[in-house]
């Protein structure tokens, strides 16, 4: 009789970096036998990576980890394992309070992550907790996105310090991969099929100063582009003051590099900025904004702001509102200011109400949706390539395809929606070009040319 193989499914919560961690986990979880299934309820042992970055983000990994033990409590599944920024934020907190966890595992330990299950399948409850400094960023990974792209992380940790902001505590300083063991893996990327790396770390732009002196972001995404098979290159997480004459000559020079910049800008006034230990005013971006659509034209800029930091006046939001509207974000994403124990902005007087925050988001996020709007309508009779990830049946009479353009990043900007005869035998990851012929509810459609 052949020895029962051991099921496990892994929820990864939060932002792409996390996603890497839980793929590099996969693929050791999986040299040690285990079989996995997608869905929880189908699993003996499920492992949730979790995000500890803002309150929600933290409500919702305590959401997943209470439906678990309602699970495991009627038997459907054995074993709960814990890891990510949440474990390593709270540690002993954690382990206390949710005693019918079996494992809870900080950042350094994941390395030992095969072996930890394969105690936890013996009946074990393992606790461990290393130096997150030592949490290694090599190895292989199991990719969780579709086939065609896939992130690159290039570094761990965060040395900026914002005021409002956890991930020095959770991840450690700062540390940049070497450029050889990055382009090495971006190479075995590549010879999987993989077309689009999109570039990750805390602060993307920071990239070599720890290693090498400089920042070496255009040293690395020159070698990147050496590598053949690669079609797309895309850069996220990209500090407004690092980015330099330097890189943006490289994104001019290099096609693979696609003019797509992600740029967390945070807010725009001065004295905010100066409050949440980040650098610049609206002076010094207008002038970056304006900079990069005059030597890079057709870029598309993407941002994040936040909306009521303790002592935002309505003036302070307003003059927020109207950068906003004066730089056209092709992309722009919205957090309501989230009170964070252990940082010093928690600690801040002139706390603004939490409905006043979520106000002052939910408008920010209303005039932006009207902007795009705006842009997408400008885009109707253009031509523009796309990488196709699916095809829904249901969509419209015969069914849509839908896809990316270099404007769209994966999981964030949404999808281009087309229809393309069935004779082209279009898959998942072809490069097609279409025309936009209509715009529905904020969605291009399309049609394959």
């Amino acid at each position: 009789m052949s020895e029962k193989i051991t099921k496990v499914a892994i929820v990864s919560l939060g932002c792409a970096k996390n996603q890497v961690d839980a793929e590099q986990m996969m693929a050791k979880i999986a040299d040690k036998g285990f079989a996995f299934v997608q869905e929880p309820g189908l699993a003996d042992i499920v492992l949730v990576n979790t995000c500890g970055f803002i309150q929600s983000a933290k409500e919702e990994a305590i959401n997943w980890i209470m439906e678990l033990i309602d699970l495991k409590n009627e038997g459907t599944i054995k074993h709960i394992v814990v890891t990510g920024c949440l474990s390593e934020r709270y540690r002993e907190q954690f382990v206390e309070e949710f005693p019918e966890v079996d494992a809870v595992v900080g950042i350094s330990d994941y390395g030992r992550i095969g072996d930890i299950l394969q105690q936890v399948d013996n009946g074990e409850q393992v606790y461990v907790f290393g130096e997150k400094e030592a949490h290694s960023m090599e190895g292989k990974r199991i990719i969780s996105t579709l086939p065609h792209y896939a992130y690159l992380r290039v570094a761990d940790g965060c040395d900026n310090c914002c005021t409002h902001c956890a991930i020095p505590q959770i991840r450690g300083r700062f540390r940049s991969r070497k450029i050889e063991d990055i382009v090495e893996e971006a190479k075995l990327l590549a010879a999987d099929g993989v077309k689009e790396l999109i570039v990750i770390a805390q602060d993307t732009t920071r990239y070599g100063l720890d290693l090498y002196g400089k920042l070496a972001l255009p040293d690395l995404l020159d070698k990147l582009c050496e590598i053949d098979g690669l079609k797309w290159i895309r850069l996220l997480y990209c500090y407004p003051e690092r980015i330099t004459d330097e890189l943006i000559d490289c994104m001019k020079r290099q096609d693979k590099i696609v003019k797509y910049l992600d740029i967390p800008m945070q807010h725009c006034d001065g004295a905010i900025l100066k409050k949440m230990n980040r650098k610049g005013d609206e002076k010094s971006l207008r002038e970056l904004v304006a900079k990069l659509r005059r030597e890079i034209p057709g870029i598309t800029l993407r941002t994040t702001f936040i909306t009521g930091f303790p002592g935002e006046t309505e003036e302070q939001f307003n003059a927020l509102g109207e950068f906003a509207e004066d730089m056209r974000f092709e992309r722009m994403g919205c957090f309501a200011y989230s009170e964070e124990e252990g940082t010093p902005a928690a600690n801040y007087p002139d706390m603004v109400d939490e409905n006043t925050r979520e106000h002052r988001k939910d408008i920010l996020e209303e005039q932006q949706d009207t902007r795009v709007a705006e842009l997408y309508d400008g885009m109707i009779d253009t031509e523009m390539e796309i990488v196709v990830e699916g095809y829904d049946k249901y969509l419209a009479e015969g069914g849509l395809y839908f896809g990316r353009s270099a404007m769209f990043a994966p999981e964030i900007d949404g999808m281009i929606y087309f229809s393309a005869p069935k004779e082209m035998g279009l898959k998942i990851g072809d490069f097609i070009n279409i025309r936009i012929f209509d715009v529905i509810d904020n969605n291009l459609i399309g049609e394959a040319i």
